[in-house]
C-alpha cells in the first residue's frame, strides 16, 4: 500500500490526476474539481448533461490517469456501459460460463468490474439493471447465482441521464439517486474553450508526458484524508440542521437522508484539502449543498426551484457556523 504522510502528499495526487484530465477536457474546470471531490470522498457522480458535452472523455481522462498496482489482479482503468432497454443485469455484472475442460462453471467479469465505469444514460435501461448497478454501488460487489463477487476498492461509478428527451425512460428511483454523492448539470463550455476544440480539432495532438498515478494511491489518500482535514462539532451542527430544516420546509415531499450527512464529511475534507486548508469551514458546505443535496429532496407538486429550496435552509446554519468559526 502506498505511504503517504501528509497533505501535501494528497494534494500532490490530485495535481497530477486533475492535469491530465485538463489536458484532455477543456472547459470543464468546476467539474473537474467536483468530479475529483467525489473520487477521493469515495462517493458517485451523476451527470445531466447534453449528448457531445464531453462526458466521456472526462471519464476516460480519468481513468486513464490511474495505472493498476495489483500484480495479480488486472483490471481494467476504464470502461463504458451503454445502457439501453434490452439490457440485462448479466451484461453489466458478469456471467457464469461453462468450461469444458474443467467441466465446471467459471465466472466471467462483467464491464463493471473496473477502476472507473461510465454509465451511459443510466436512466434509458429497466429497473433490474439499476438494482444490479445499485449494489455494486452500495456494496462494492456483485451477486451472480448467489455468489458475491467483489469489486475493487476503488470502484468509481460516473452515470449520464438526457435532462430533455424522457422518452422510454426508466426515472432513477430515490434510493438510487442517494447512493450518488452527487448530481452535477455539465452546461455548455464557454465561447473561448469551443473556439480552441474547433481550432484543434483533426491537428496532430501534442502528447504531453504527463505522471500518473496508482490505485494504492488514490486509496491512500481517501484514508489520509480522514484524518488529516480537521471537522469541528460545528460543522456537523451546520449539517444536521441544514437537513432538519430541509426535511420541515413545506415545500419538500421528502428531504435528505442521514446517508447523506455521512457522506458529506469526506466531501468537506477532500474540498478542503483542494483549496489548501487542513479545516472544514463554511465555505465548503456552502460550495457543496447544491450538489449533495439538490437530487435528494423531492419537491410539493407545483414548487419549482430546488436552488432556492436549498439556499432559504442553508442561511441560518452557515451564519451560525461562520461565528462559531470566528469565536
Amino acid at each position: 500500500m502506498t505511504e503517504l504522510t501528509n497533505l501535501e502528499d494528497v494534494r500532490a495526487v490530485a495535481a497530477r490526476i486533475r492535469d491530465r484530465i485538463r489536458d484532455n477536457v477543456m472547459g470543464r474546470d468546476a467539474v473537474i474539481e467536483l468530479v475529483l471531490v467525489a473520487l477521493f470522498a469515495d462517493g458517485h457522480v451523476l451527470l445531466e448533461d447534453y449528448p457531445g458535452s464531453g462526458k466521456t472523455t472526462l471519464a476516460k481522462s480519468l481513468g486513464q490517469s490511474i495505472i493498476d498496482d495489483l500484480p495479480h489482479d488486472e483490471i481494467p482503468d476504464f470502461r463504458r456501459i451503454q445502457f439501453t432497454p434490452d439490457l440485462l443485469p448479466s451484461d453489466v455484472t458478469g456471467v457464469m460460463i461453462f468450461d469444458t475442460q474443467t467441466s465446471t462453471f467459471q465466472f466471467r467479469r462483467g464491464p463493471v468490474f473496473a477502476y472507473v465505469v461510465l454509465v451511459d444514460e443510466i436512466n434509458r435501461t429497466s429497473p433490474k439493471v439499476q438494482s444490479a448497478l445499485l449494489e455494486a454501488m452500495a456494496e462494492k460487489q456483485v451477486t451472480v447465482d448467489n455468489v458475491c463477487h467483489k469489486l475493487n476498492e476503488l470502484f468509481f461509478v460516473m452515470a449520464t441521464q438526457n435532462p430533455l428527451d424522457a422518452v422510454g425512460t426508466y426515472p432513477l428511483p430515490m434510493a438510487q439517486l442517494d447512493r450518488f454523492l452527487f448530481k452535477l448539470t455539465m452546461k455548455h463550455i464557454d465561447r473561448a474553450s469551443e473556439l480552441e476544440v474547433l481550432r484543434t480539432w483533426g491537428q496532430p495532438r501534442v502528447q504531453h508526458d504527463l505522471p500518473r498515478v496508482t490505485r494504492g494511491d488514490v486509496v491512500a489518500a481517501r484514508r489520509h484524508l480522514r484524518s488529516a482535514v480537521a471537522v469541528s462539532v460545528a460543522v456537523h451542527e451546520c449539517l444536521v440542521d441544514i437537513a432538519q430544516r430541509l426535511r420541515d420546509d413545506k415545500r419538500t415531499r421528502q428531504g435528505v437522508s442521514t446517508r447523506c450527512l455521512v457522506q458529506a464529511i469526506p466531501a468537506l475534507q477532500t474540498l478542503a484539502m483542494l483549496r489548501g486548508r487542513d479545516f472544514v469551514s463554511s465555505e465548503d458546505v456552502e460550495y457543496l449543498a447544491a450538489p449533495l443535496f439538490g437530487h435528494r429532496l423531492e419537491l410539493a407538486p407545483g414548487v419549482q426551484g430546488v436552488e432556492g429550496v436549498i439556499g432559504d435552509a442553508v442561511r441560518q446554519p452557515l451564519e451560525a457556523l461562520s461565528r462559531a468559526t470566528l469565536r
